[in-house]
């Protein structure tokens, strides 16, 4: 790991260089995407840029992994180096494109920190980079050999089998291969990179999850339109989904990807979600239903109102085929049409039963997955038993 040397350096400035660490982003940012327009064009997420949340991702990365390094130098943030290195792959991202963000991100820390990188601060930080950086690679290669997936060969056409409306804003696509080859596994709770052209030539990229069953003859993806809140801009590719591709339509697929996937094994299991996070539930729903899990499932879902829930009939009925399945759903504003039993307002696992060893996994908004943790932390939940998957820039949802 980092050397020892590297090490009191890295400690020592990681103060500075953590405070200073938005500025840093903001102005690599600026550099790369004015050496390389194509970046921010073909890859990065416009919507998130200009949000200023995939800035924040990559701070936190950084200094999450520098610290670790310093703090537990035996040991490796292994389950962010995964979650990061299933996004990249998903996305294409290639080991040169290492070296570009190394350059600039090395001159904005030098733009920023002025006379106090020193050489032997900036070989630190070097050390730093690369030991994140090769590692990333190394996964990301591995990821693809599993897949079959060659270096630049990301991306196969697929074609809308069907497009369904699930609520005012949410659609499903059926999809399947446009060369007739067969489908490639995927385990239940992972997602899909889809690659668009927009009206003025940029190719953006955005992640589904596979909500279909794992064994289906199509693979589905849920698209919810995204509207900007706060001044920010709409989904671009959500919106384009939407209005433009219809039945028949093609569109690029990157091979399945993801670190959250509903384990093998036995034990009572929660499946918590809200909003569009239904999706990766609803596969881990259809791989248990298959199998006729025996081991309690318990299916908890938050939206804003029964008509936002997408899905919603799908989540009772496969939570209803299992033995001992049962699904509880909270409303912000019930309305008059709730089913009997749901419950107005946000998530509470109070009132419903955690069954020891249980495991947990939660997708949605950060908001909620925060709180639906806490919650199990203190209900006796070991962290090391709650998984989730973060729709957007990972912010960090656990930090311990």
């Amino acid at each position: 790991m980092l050397s020892e040397k590297s090490a009191v350096t890295v400690r020592a400035t990681l103060p500075a260089v953590g405070g200073a660490i938005s500025e840093i982003t903001a102005l690599f940012y600026d550099r790369l995407f004015t050496a390389h327009p194509e970046l921010l064009r073909d890859l990065f997420n416009r919507g998130n840029q200009a949000a200023g949340t995939q800035r924040e991702a990559l701070a936190g990365a950084f200094a999450h992994f520098a610290t670790a390094l310093v703090e537990h130098p035996g040991q490796r943030p292994d389950a962010m180096l995964a979650r990061i290195a299933h996004k990249h792959a998903s996305l294409g991202i290639s080991p040169g494109q290492y070296r570009i963000v190394r350059e600039h991100l090395f001159a904005a820390i030098a733009d920023v920190l002025g006379g106090a990188v020193t050489e032997e601060v900036a070989a630190a930080w070097d050390e730093v980079f690369w030991l994140m950086a090769n590692a990333l690679i190394a996964i990301e290669q591995r990821l693809h050999a599993e897949r079959g997936v060659l270096a630049g060969d990301t991306w196969r056409l697929w074609e809308v089998a069907a497009k369904v409306r699930e609520t005012e804003d949410v659609v499903s696509f059926r999809l399947r291969p446009a060369d007739g080859r067969p489908l490639p596994d995927f385990g239940p709770g992972q997602y899909v990179s889809v690659r668009v052209e927009l009206p003025d030539g940029a190719r953006q990229i955005r992640q589904y999850s596979l909500s279909g069953a794992p064994g289906d003859t199509t693979r589905r993806i849920t698209v919810k339109r995204e509207r900007g809140l706060a001044g920010n801009p709409d989904g671009e590719v959500s919106a384009h989904l939407h209005d433009h591709v219809g039945e028949g339509a093609r569109v690029e697929l990157s091979a399945p990807y993801g670190d959250v996937v509903l384990a093998d094994g036995g034990g009572p299991l929660l499946l918590a979600s809200a909003g569009i996070g239904c999706t990766p539930m609803l596969a881990m729903l259809h791989r248990l239903a298959g199998d006729g899990y025996a081991g309690a499932v318990t299916v908890v879902h938050g939206d804003r109102t029964p008509g936002h829930h997408a899905h919603a009939a799908d989540q009772r009925a496969l939570a209803e085929k299992l033995p001992r399945g049962s699904a509880h759903f909270w409303y912000e504003d019930p309305g008059t049409d709730a089913a009997p039993g749901d419950r107005a307002g946000r998530v509470d696992l109070s009132g419903v039963d955690l069954p020891e060893g249980l495991r947990a996994y939660l997708c949605g908004p950060l908001p909620f997955m925060r709180a639906v943790r806490a919650q199990l932390l203190e209900r006796g939940v070991p962290a090391s038993a709650v998984h989730y998957e973060v729709f957007g820039p990972d912010l960090w949802l656990a930090r311990d």
